[in-house]
C-alpha cells in the first residue's frame, strides 16, 4: 500500500475524530456524553500501543508473562468504590486539575513536591509517548512494505508529521478553558468512540486469525504443543517468576491510579460518583475480551513466521501475509486508535501539570499578577499549548534515540517504573495523617534515582557505547552494585528488579523520616482532611488554620486578575451566603483564604494559588502549641455546638411528640363526644319509642281495634329488645375493658358455631337478599367461649350485610388451620374500607370519617367488642388490606 493511501487514511480517520470531539463540546450536556458507559470506555485509554501490539510480542516470547500487566487493574478495579471515590470526591471540591495538584495538595501545597512529581511524570510518559510514536512508525513502514527503510532526517519521517498532528489534536480541544479542571467532553468522547473501535478491530482481527487462517483455538494449540519451548510458553517458572508476576501485578495496580492519563480520565474527568458501579465491572470485562485472542494471535504468527518477524505486529503481518489488506487496515486503524487516545489524554494531562507545577509558580507569577485577566487567561492557554507541542517534539527525539533499540514491552515498563515512585506518597497520604512533605520529597527522589540506575542508565550506556560493561560488572566494578543485580538479587527480571529496590527504599524513606520530620500546621491540616474522609464536608472548609491579617479586597482583586471581575464578584457573594457573612465583610478568615486557593487552583495549581494569595496577605507564623489551641477551641466549639445540636434536636422530637399527643387527646375526646352523642341517641330513640306507644295504649278507650293495639305492643316489645341489647353491648363492653368478664372455655366445634351464626343472622339477609356461603364445611373441635365467638362471628356478619349491595350483596365466611391457630374469615363484596380507617376501625371511639351519605345504624361498638373478645381469646383481629372488592376481615384462635 503506497504512503499516500495510508496517510490519506489516517488524515480522513483524524477528521472524523475531530468531528466526534466537536459534536460532543457541542453537545455536552447529552446524556449520549455524560454516562457511565462513556466514562467506562474512557478508561480503556489504559490499553495503547503496548497493549495492541507490545502483548503479543510478549505472548509470542515468553508466553503468558503478558498477563500481570492487566491482573493489577482488575484487582484494583473493585476497590475504585472506596478509593478512587475518595479522590474524585476531594479533587472536586478542591478543583484539582492534575496528579501533581492532588499531592501537592495532601502535603500543604508543597510547591517544589508539586514540581517534583511533574518531573517525575514528565521522565516516566515521555517514554511512554514514544513507545506510541514508535508504534505509529514501524507499523506505517510494515503498511506501506518498506520495513527496511528508517529516515535519516526528520522532514522526511512520516512518524514526526503524525505526532504534530496529534499535538495539534490535543491542543485544540485540551485548551479550550482556562480553567483544566473543568471537563474536556470532546477529548473524552473521542477516547470512548477509539476504545471501541480498537477493541472491535482486535475482535475481529482474533476471530479471522483463529478461525479463518486456523481451525480454532484447539488447532493452534495442537500445533503450538509440539514445539520446543512450548513448556515454556504455558507455565511459570517456579519461585522466581512468581516473584516477577506478583511484583508486576503490584506496579500495574499502582499504575492504573497514577499514570496521568488515568489519573486524567478516572478523576478529573467523572461526572458522577456512581459512574464507579459500573465500571468496576464494565473495565475488566473490557481488558478480558481484549486479552481473549491475544495468546492465540501469538502462537498462530509463531507457527507461521517463526523468529523471522518482530513478534508485536503479528496482526498486521497475518492478515498481509494472505493479502487481506482490508483487515490489515482495520488493525492499522485500531492500533492507531490506541495510540492516539493515550498521546492526547497524556500531553494534556502533563502539560496541564507543567504549566500549573513548572512555568507559573517558578516564572510567570509576577507577571500575571499585573496582566488583565483577559491576557491572563490567553498566556495560560499559550502555555499550555506550547508545553503539548513541546512534549510530544520530546518524545518524538527519544524515540529517535532510544525507543528504536527497545521493545514495546520494555519502554512500557520503564514508564511503569518510574510513575510508581508516586505511590508511597499518593496512597499512604490518602490514610496517614503523619506522612509529611518532606518525607514525600526525599522517597520520590530515592526511589527515581534509583529506578534510573537499575533500569534507566543500562541500555542507555549500552545504546551510546555499544557495550554492557556496566550491566556485568556494576558501578565502578562492584558487583553489589550490578545494575540488573543490586546487592546480589539477580533473579527477578530488569523490570520488577528495579520495581523492587525503588519502592523499597522510596517507602523506606517515606515511612522513616515523616515519623522523624512532622509537617507543619498547614500540611497537618490538609493531612487531616484527606484522611478523614467520612468528615470531609466538614473538615475541607476549615482545613486551613491560619493566623494574621487578610482584607476581601486586597484577595478580591487577585481574583479578578484571573477570573474576571464578574466571576469573581458572584464567587464572593456565594461565599458570604454560605457563610451567613455581610456582603460588606472587610477582614477575610482563614475560610475565605482555603476558598480563594481553591478558586485558583484550577487556573494556576494549587502551588501558585497558595503563593498569589499568601502575596496579598500578612500571615503570621504559628507553633505547634498554638495550632493545638486553635485545635482545642475548635473542637470545644464543634462539641458545643453538637451538645446544644443535640438538644435542640431533643427539643424538637419532644415537642413534636406531644404535640402529635394533643391531637391524638383531641381527637379521642372528639371521638368519645361523639360516641356518647350515639349513644345517647341510640338509648334514646327505644325510650321514646316505647313512651309514645304505651301513652297511646293509656289515652285511647276501648274501642281500639285490637290489629292496632297487637301492633303497638309489637313495637314496644322491639325497641325493648332493642334497648336491652344496646345496654348488654355497653355492659359487656365495660366489662371488657376491666377485664372482669371471665371466658367459659370448652371444647366446641367451630363449624357448628359458624352454622350458629348463619343461622341467627339469615332472616335480616334474606330480607335484603344478601347470599351467605359457608366455605369450610369440615368439622375442627377447639377450645373457646362459644357464645363469645357466637357473638364476634354475628357482629362481623351483621356489619358485612350492612355494606353489601341489596340483591346482588355476597357474604362468604371460611376458616382454614395453621401455625396452632385456627384463622376464620369473613368476606363480603360491598363497599369496602377506606385505607386510612383500616388501622382504626377496631379502636373504641373510631368512626370512619368516609360513611358515604347515610350513616349506618349502631353504636359503633360492635368491633370494639370483638376485638376484646378475640384478644380475650389470645387471639388477633385485622382488616386484610388491598383486597379489591369490599372487604375481608379476619381473626384468629389459638389451638394446642
Amino acid at each position: 500500500m503506497s504512503n499516500y493511501a495510508i496517510i490519506t487514511i489516517i488524515i480522513i480517520y483524524l477528521a472524523v475524530l475531530f468531528f466526534v470531539a466537536f459534536l460532543a463540546e457541542k453537545k455536552r450536556r447529552s446524556k449520549w456524553v455524560n454516562n457511565p458507559y462513556v466514562y467506562t470506555l474512557s478508561l480503556a485509554v489504559y490499553c495503547s500501543a503496548w497493549t495492541y501490539y507490545g502483548s503479543i510480542g510478549i505472548a509470542a516470547n515468553s508466553g503468558i508473562n503478558f498477563l500481570p500487566i492487566y491482573l493489577g487493574p482488575v484487582i484494583a478495579a473493585p476497590l475504585w468504590i472506596i478509593v478512587l471515590r475518595k479522590i474524585i470526591r476531594i479533587s472536586k471540591q478542591h478543583k484539582i486539575s492534575s496528579i501533581a495538584d492532588f499531592i501537592s495538595l495532601r502535603y500543604g501545597n508543597n510547591r517544589f513536591l508539586g514540581a517534583l512529581v511533574t518531573l517525575t511524570c514528565l521522565f516516566g510518559t515521555l517514554p511512554y509517548i514514544s513507545l506510541q510514536l514508535k508504534a505509529v512508525s514501524e507499523t506505517f513502514e510494515i503498511m506501506a512494505n518498506k520495513s527496511s527503510y528508517v529516515s535519516s532526517t526528520i522532514l522526511g519521517d512520516s512518524t514526526f508529521y503524525v505526532a504534530l498532528l496529534l499535538a495539534v489534536f490535543a491542543a485544540f480541544f485540551g485548551t479550550q478553558n482556562t480553567d483544566a479542571s473543568e471537563k474536556h467532553k470532546g477529548i473524552i468522547a473521542s477516547v470512548a468512540f477509539e476504545s471501541v473501535l480498537k477493541l472491535v478491530f482486535f475482535l475481529i482481527i482474533g476471530v479471522y486469525i483463529t478461525f479463518y487462517l486456523f481451525d480454532g483455538t484447539s488447532d493452534i494449540y495442537n500445533q503450538i504443543s509440539i514445539t520446543e519451548n512450548f513448556k515454556e510458553l504455558t507455565t511459570l517458572g517456579g519461585v522466581e517468576d512468581g516473584f516477577n508476576w506478583f511484583f508486576l501485578i503490584a506496579l500495574s495496580f499502582m499504575s492504573i491510579f497514577l499514570l496521568p492519563r488515568q489519573f486524567q480520565v478516572s478523576v478529573l474527568e467523572n461526572n458522577r460518583e456512581k459512574h464507579l458501579k459500573k465500571a468496576i465491572w464494565l473495565f475488566p470485562l473490557y481488558l478480558l475480551l481484549f486479552n481473549v485472542f491475544v495468546i492465540f494471535i501469538a502462537w498462530a504468527g509463531k507457527l507461521t513466521f517463526g523468529s523471522d518477524s518482530n513478534a508485536e505486529y503479528y496482526t498486521l503481518l497475518l492478515p498481509l501475509e494472505n493479502d487481506n489488506y482490508f483487515l490489515a487496515v482495520l488493525v492499522f486503524l485500531g492500533g492507531f486508535s490506541a495510540v492516539i487516545s493515550m498521546v492526547v489524554v497524556s500531553t494534556v494531562a502533563l502539560s496541564t501539570m507543567v504549566s500549573n507545577n513548572l512555568i507559573i509558580p517558578y516564572g510567570f507569577l509576577d507577571k500575571f499578577i499585573k496582566n488583565q485577566p483577559e491576557r491572563n487567561s490567553k498566556y495560560i492557554k499559550n502555555i499550555r499549548r506550547i508545553s503539548i507541542f513541546t512534549i510530544i517534539i520530546a518524545a518524538y527525539f527519544f524515540y529517535v534515540s532510544f525507543s528504536r533499540e527497545l521493545s514495546l514491552y520494555s519502554i512500557g515498563l520503564i514508564s511503569f517504573v518510574i510513575i510508581s515512585q508516586l505511590a508511597p506518597s499518593f496512597f499512604i497520604g490518602l490514610y496517614w495523617n503523619r506522612g509529611s512533605s518532606k518525607a514525600a520529597i526525599l522517597g520520590i527522589i530515592v526511589g527515581f534515582c534509583i529506578a534510573v540506575y537499575t533500569l534507566v542508565l543500562p541500555f542507555t550506556f549500552q545504546a551510546y557505547t555499544g557495550t554492557s560493561g556496566f550491566i556485568h560488572h556494576g558501578l565502578l566494578g562492584i558487583t553489589a552494585l550490578k545494575p540488573y543485580a543490586l546487592f546480589g538479587i539477580d533473579f527477578l527480571s530488569p523490570p520488577a528488579h528495579a520495581f523492587f529496590w525503588s519502592i523499597t527504599f522510596n517507602l523506606m524513606s517515606y515511612l522513616v523520616f515523616s515519623l522523624i520530620a512532622k509537617g507543619n500546621y498547614r500540611e497537618r491540616n490538609y493531612a487531616e482532611m484527606f484522611v478523614d474522609s467520612n468528615n470531609f464536608s466538614s473538615l475541607q472548609d476549615s482545613a486551613l488554620v491560619w493566623k494574621g491579617e487578610a482584607y476581601v479586597q486586597d484577595i478580591k482583586n487577585v481574583l479578578v486578575r484571573f477570573l474576571g471581575e464578574k466571576r469573581a464578584t458572584r464567587a464572593l457573594a456565594i461565599f458570604f451566603t454560605k457563610y451567613k457573612l455581610p456582603q460588606d465583610t472587610q477582614l477575610a478568615d482563614a475560610r475565605l483564604i482555603n476558598f480563594s486557593e481553591k478558586l485558583l487552583t484550577g487556573s494556576i495549581g494549587s502551588a501558585s494559588a497558595k503563593i498569589l494569595i499568601a502575596s496579598v496577605v500578612k500571615e503570621e507564623q504559628i507553633s505547634l502549641v498554638e495550632v493545638l489551641k486553635i485545635l482545642e477551641e475548635s473542637k470545644e466549639n464543634i462539641v458545643s455546638n453538637k451538645v446544644l445540636l443535640d438538644k435542640s434536636n431533643e427539643l424538637s422530637q419532644l415537642s413534636s411528640k406531644l404535640k402529635e399527643a394533643n391531637e391524638e387527646l383531641i381527637s379521642k375526646d372528639k371521638q368519645k363526644d361523639e360516641f356518647l352523642d350515639t349513644v345517647a341517641h341510640e338509648l334514646k330513640t327505644p325510650i321514646t319509642g316505647i313512651r309514645a306507644a304505651t301513652e297511646l295504649l293509656m289515652d285511647e278507650d276501648d274501642d281500639m281495634p285490637q290489629e292496632i293495639k297487637a301492633q303497638f305492643l309489637k313495637n314496644i316489645l322491639q325497641d325493648s329488645e332493642r334497648l336491652g341489647r344496646l345496654i348488654h353491648n355497653i355492659l359487656d363492653f365495660e366489662k371488657l375493658e376491666t377485664g372482669r368478664l371471665n371466658l367459659d372455655l370448652q371444647y366446641q366445634d367451630i363449624q357448628k358455631t359458624i352454622a350458629k351464626a348463619i343461622g341467627s343472622i339469615s332472616q335480616i339477609a334474606a330480607k335484603k337478599e344478601v347470599q351467605i356461603i359457608n366455605s369450610n364445611l369440615h368439622a375442627f373441635m377447639t377450645s373457646y367461649d362459644e357464645d363469645r365467638i357466637l357473638q364476634v362471628l354475628t357482629n362481623l356478619l351483621s356489619n358485612a350485610i350492612k355494606f353489601c349491595p341489596p340483591k346482588v350483596g355476597k357474604i362468604e365466611i371460611d376458616y382454614r388451620l395453621g401455625n396452632e391457630l385456627v384463622e376464620i374469615s369473613v368476606t363480603d363484596n360491598g363497599k369496602g374500607i377506606p385505607k386510612e380507617d383500616h388501622d382504626f376501625i377496631f379502636d373504641k371511639f373510631y368512626q370512619s370519617k368516609d360513611q358515604n351519605t347515610r350513616k349506618p345504624q349502631g353504636s359503633g361498638l360492635g368491633l370494639a367488642i370483638t376485638k376484646q373478645i378475640v384478644e380475650k381469646h389470645k387471639g388477633k383481629i385485622w382488616a386484610k388490606k388491598d383486597v379489591k372488592n369490599g372487604a375481608m376481615l379476619v381473626f384468629t384462635i389459638p389451638f394446642k
